[in-house]
């Protein structure tokens, strides 16, 4: 039984309750009031259903007013919360049930027409069950919670699509006067909520009042990004003839801008507190134009630079863009991986690739002067480049080339200037920086600046490249038969500013040879009139030239030693040897029923010379009349004659003089370009020349110690007189020998093979 303290507490209580709902009025007014204002309250709170017309009733909200005024008195708004939010549960199925009708509807169709109608329905629900600003701001925000988490919880995945193309679609119509046919009308209950200047602000007022802008923000920000990249691929793809960036910035103003007002400066109440709010998103929004270009013409470098200068606009927009988003590694990374697929392989010509690296060094540094991302890039071109053996050959040669071309690696704007050495760093100049945060630590600042000093930085010495000059202009002071070298001289002028005049003195002497050999020539003319004319050359300062022996037969042994007769007359200290291998001599052979004429060189001059003396002769007596000549020469000289009909191949290896001509239709007759071989040997036959000479020390070593490392082989070899060679060019002359069996390799240890 309850004990008399605990009867006391309770009727305490109940006093006090009695005394807040009936507010010391007289008997039990107050409570009856209470009574009504809570009966009055609730059904005027209780959620209705939209869709039944007999739910809809008019209420006197004076009378409704009055009656939270009495609830609050009496403190019992959050009982009334309480019942309300109860109720709320108890019908959230016919929101349910208008959300499963309008999505079923637009997953069948994929018309946003039906998430737009769902936007405002779920708006409807919302504004019919919105408690009366009386009840304040806590059970407001309690009712909007509440409803929200309903709400987005019966939302299936497909309304996430359907919303987005909804947004994305406000990007047509926001700028529109007219509403696009899929766009509801304002429902009445919505026409008083905000003006509406553009069709789609009651749209973006639902979204805001149902609470999808803040939950689906980064969904909103993703179609703006889309709307951007897909504009900026489609207008700004291959257009690198003219500066995009500003033009992208320009379109985002004037479009993109406009359009952002309303999911993220809805509130704004002037246009510079629009201002102020969009200075963010903004930002957000230029920097994705920004790293959108720069990742289209990252993907483009390659043919960008192949483009270049045409393309120069688009590495300006490069350069600017590198400068607002971190893609520096990116844009490395897609070219090293460009040059390796489509620039680095043997079927790629080595013109071509010198031509390509000398673009890739003139676009990179507009793009990055510092020259950190040229460095990056360069590393595997230049290590490709060394590796192929007519890589300098190629460089000299656009360094004397005529132009005619058109593609020479030197640009003609380019000042002329000294080839530039990297130097150690001064830290007490007072104009040094620092290097760049992203350089490697091999990477220095003071690289060489000119073109044809960064190419030829591709080796550690020029003394290779000066070599190769030597060699292509014998060659091209050989091959000049006007006697103008004037053009050569100019080439020899320009080396010099770059090579300095210590390694071009050998050129000078060869030119001065020229010079001399033509006044020579014309002495031992004004003294007898010959029909030859020699190139006169010092022999100790001209690279080797292609060797060869044989002895001029007849008449043109007569006319060289007649020459050298008158040579020796006019410089008695000094006496001429014959390369009779070299040159070209015009003949018109005369046989019985015509005359061939024929510019040929000396061996199938010396040949067709001895078919005077007989009609007929075998190779091997050919070859025993002329001297030192190897029988494929042989063939090929009298294949050329064969060719012109002037002999037949009559048994094997013998030949036969055709004094009457042949009927061609019966024996027809390819046509044969005869092609004369350089006079003066290649850096490579040099080398390969004087191998020849250290293979002697070579052998010497195996047969004496036994086996031997390459590195020990490379070591006493720097002992030979002459001996220049890396311990990469020693193993490839090592291979080489291995293959033509002379030697074996096992475990690294060389020896000679057993004979």
């Amino acid at each position: 039984m309850a004990t008399d303290a605990l009867k006391r507490q309770i009727a305490g209580k109940w006093q006090n309750s009695f005394a807040r709902l009936n507010r010391d009025q007289e008997g039990i007014v107050g409570l009856l009031v209470f009574s009504e204002a809570w009966t009055l309250a609730t059904e005027f709170l209780h959620p209705r259903d939209l869709n039944d017309p007999a739910a809809n009733k008019d209420w006197d909200m004076s009378q409704v007013r009055v009656a939270v005024e009495t609830l609050s008195r009496s403190k019992m708004l959050p009982l009334l919360l309480e019942n309300f939010l109860e109720d709320m549960r108890k019908q959230q199925h016919l929101i349910t049930r208008d959300v499963q009708q309008y999505i079923s509807q637009y997953e069948e169709a994929e018309d946003i027409h039906h998430i737009a109608r769902l936007i405002y329905r779920l708006l409807e629900w919302y504004r019919a069950w919105v408690p009366i600003s009386e009840l304040g701001h806590t059970i407001l925000s309690a009712y909007t919670l509440t409803f929200q988490t309903h709400v987005y919880s019966i939302l299936p995945p497909s309304f996430s699509r359907g919303f987005k193309q909804l947004v994305n679609a406000t990007f047509e119509i926001g700028m529109s006067p007219i509403a696009p046919p899929w766009l509801p009308p304002t429902p009445p209950a919505l026409q008083s909520l905000v003006p509406a200047p553009r069709p789609d602000l009651p749209l973006w007022g639902a979204f805001e009042q149902l609470g999808l802008l803040d939950r689906n923000e980064s969904l909103i920000s993703s179609v703006c990004y889309e709307h951007i990249e897909a504009h900026i691929l489609g207008t700004c793809a291959r257009r690198w003839s003219e500066r995009m960036l500003q033009p992208m910035r320009e379109w985002m103003t004037n479009k993109i801008v406009p359009w952002m007002v309303m999911p993220y400066a809805r509130g704004a109440r002037s246009a510079e507190e629009a201002r102020s709010m969009l200075q963010g998103v903004g930002s957000r929004f230029d920097f994705h134009v920004c790293k959108t270009l720069s990742d289209l013409r990252t993907r483009e470098i390659f043919d960008i630079i192949i483009d270049f200068p045409d393309s120069q606009p688009a590495l300006e927009d490069l350069k600017e863009c590198l400068q607002r988003v971190d893609q520096r590694s990116q844009l490395v990374q897609t070219l090293r991986k460009a040059n390796r697929k489509r620039l680095l392989h043997p079927g790629a010509d080595t013109k071509d690739i010198l031509t390509q690296y000398v673009s890739i060094i003139r676009c990179l540094r507009l793009v990055d002067p510092p020259g950190v991302l040229l460095f990056k890039v360069a590393d595997p071109i230049r290590r490709y480049l060394r590796e192929r053996p007519d890589t300098i050959r190629c460089i000299v040669a656009s360094l004397v080339g005529d132009g005619e071309s058109g593609d020479s690696l030197v640009d003609e704007n380019e000042p002329i200037q000294p080839l530039q050495q990297i130097q150690v760093e001064d830290y007490t100049d007072p104009s040094w920086e620092p290097e760049p945060i992203d350089a490697g630590p091999d990477f220095r600042t003071n690289k060489p600046s000119d073109v044809i000093s960064t190419l030829v930085s591709i080796y550690d010495s020029k003394d290779l490249f000066v070599r190769e000059l030597q060699v292509l202009l014998a060659q091209r002071l050989l091959a000049i038969t006007d006697g103008n070298f004037d053009r050569e001289r100019r080439n020899i002028e320009i080396l010099k500013i770059r090579f300095g005049e210590a390694a071009l003195q050998v050129c000078e002497v060869m030119l001065r040879d020229m010079t001399e050999s033509k006044r020579i020539d014309q002495h031992v003319q004004s003294q007898k009139n010959m029909i030859l004319h020699p190139t006169i050359i010092s022999r100790h300062f001209w690279p080797p030239l292609q060797a060869g022996k044989f002895v001029m037969p007849g008449q043109f042994k007569q006319i060289q030693d007649d020459y050298a007769q008158e040579f020796h007359a006019f410089k008695q200290d000094k006496k001429l040897r014959w390369l009779p291998h070299l040159g070209t001599i015009h003949l018109e052979i005369e046989l019985q029923d015509r005359t061939v004429p024929a510019d040929v060189p000396p061996l199938e001059a010396a040949f067709i010379e001895l078919f005077s003396e007989k009609d007929t002769w075998t190779v091997d007596e050919l070859i025993a009349r002329v001297g030192s000549v190897d029988r494929p020469a042989a063939l090929k000289a009298l294949a050329t004659w064969v060719d012109m009909g002037v002999v037949k191949e009559g048994a094997p290896n013998q030949y036969i003089l055709l004094e009457v001509a042949e009927d061609a239709a019966t024996h027809p007759r390819p046509t044969r370009m005869v092609e004369e071989a350089p006079a003066v040997l290649t850096v490579e036959q040099q080398q390969a020349d004087q191998m020849k000479v250290f293979w002697k020390f070579i052998e010497g070593m195996l047969r004496n110690l036994g086996t031997l490392p390459l590195d020990r082989i490379q070591t006493m070899l720097k002992f030979a007189p002459n001996y220049d060679r890396t311990i990469e060019q020693l193993g490839a002359f090592m291979e080489a020998a291995r293959r033509e069996g002379m030697v074996t390799v096992s475990g690294g240890m060389w020896k000679l093979s057993r004979a």
